[in-house]
């Protein structure tokens, strides 16, 4: 079984900056599991924020978050990092992080943007950003 322990939201003010962990653990190696982050906020879906593919296949970003966050993956830790910069009162959201093991039949496809895509959820933590 994957277990996945996600921390460091917080309260910020608009503009700032912070940084969520997701860490990971159940397998000895976790090269051929995507890792994403996902949100929701009070009243609304849960939105896909970013994802780092299996083995290198790269980090892919929500249109609404691009150029702002950032997917860090340390493999030695089998820990996952969200780095939130300039962030915006509608980014409050409490932030999961997820992960699935990457599938032949998941190739060419872009699995990793839906939530029922994957296997296993962290708790949740609560980013609020104050204006």
């Amino acid at each position: 079984q994957v277990y996945l322990v996600d921390s460091g939201g917080r309260t910020v003010q608009t503009g700032g900056s912070l940084r969520l962990s997701c860490s990971a653990s159940g397998r000895s190696d976790f090269t051929w599991y995507t890792m994403g982050w996902f949100r929701q906020a009070l009243g609304k879906e849960r939105e896909f924020v970013s994802a780092d593919a299996a083995n290198n296949g790269g980090q892919y970003y929500g249109a609404l978050v691009k150029g702002r966050f950032t997917i860090l993956r340390d493999s030695a830790k089998n820990t996952w990092y969200l780095e939130m910069n300039n962030v915006k009162p509608e980014d409050t959201a409490v932030y999961y992080c997820a992960a699935l093991r990457f599938r032949t039949y998941h190739g060419g496809t872009d699995y990793y943007r839906w939530a029922t895509s994957y296997e296993h959820w962290g708790q949740g933590t609560q980013v609020t950003v104050s204006s």
